[in-house]
């Protein structure tokens, strides 16, 4: 995927450090996904009738491996588009999909199947004691956020957590969650006081268009960092316990 966005240049160490708002994606960024996506696709393709490891599961596989950041309910209306174009029959397709995921993600979930990144939490509670606000937010349903934040011990961590509903329905690559957690919080006067990060390119282009100066990609999850830097990362890192540096709060 190649972004559209204009180029600009870095973001200076003044930027960095003015950063107030740091939104932060959850699976693959901050919690380890492990292919866990991949096997609940699979659960809600076949509630819909298509066989794993036939060529239409493979084709629809691919998609959502490429679109892997993108809100599920808006990956599913495009792979379960009614062949007449019916947009009722493509919403109903959709959200059986949807909830067949969902189901199957939280089972995985409550299987203890999900983890914190390696210094995730750390990065979190560092980035807050130096008088950041951070906001968490997912391409999943609430439900399915809520129990992977029990599941971590996270309910509390943050001041705020996000999906799409949160931000009136659109997820990434809108930037609609990062212009919320700004409205909601109140952490910044300025947009280019946030920094957005995220594995995925989805995320890249929603921070780029929020305005945030820091749009900072991490190779813990779905993409690289040729696809994260195309899709306008201003920052690839190894990890997010990467960010508070690159913050210049440690």
């Amino acid at each position: 995927m190649v972004s559209q966005l204009t180029p600009r240049p870095n973001p200076t160490a003044h930027d960095r450090d003015a950063v107030r708002l740091a939104v932060l994606d959850m699976a693959g960024t901050t919690v380890a996904d492990d292919g866990l996506v991949e096997q609940a696709f699979d659960a809600a393709a076949r509630h819909l009738g298509v066989e794993p490891g036939s060529p239409a599961h493979a084709e629809q596989l691919a998609y959502v491996r490429a679109t892997m950041g993108e809100s599920k309910i808006s990956v599913f209306r495009h792979l379960f588009a009614a062949p007449d174009g019916d947009p009722a029959a493509t919403e109903d397709a959709a959200r059986r999909a949807n909830r067949a995921f969902e189901t199957a993600y939280g089972d995985l979930v409550d299987d203890g199947r999900i983890t914190p990144l390696p210094g995730a939490r750390e990065a979190i509670e560092t980035l807050q004691q130096a008088g950041r606000t951070v906001v968490l937010t997912t391409g999943f349903a609430r439900v399915t956020q809520d129990a992977i934040l029990d599941a971590l011990g996270w309910r509390d961590l943050v001041a705020l957590t996000l999906c799409p509903a949160d931000a009136g329905g659109r997820g990434r690559p809108h930037p609609d969650m990062v212009l919320t957690a700004l409205l909601r919080t109140g952490a910044a006067d300025d947009v280019r006081q946030i920094a957005v990060a995220g594995d995925t390119s989805y995320d890249m282009i929603a921070g780029r268009r929020s305005g945030a100066s820091v749009v900072a990609g991490v190779l813990t999850g779905a993409h690289d960092a040729a696809q994260l830097e195309a899709a306008g990362a201003t920052h690839v890192l190894g990890s997010i316990a990467e960010l508070p540096a690159l913050l210049g709060v440690v």
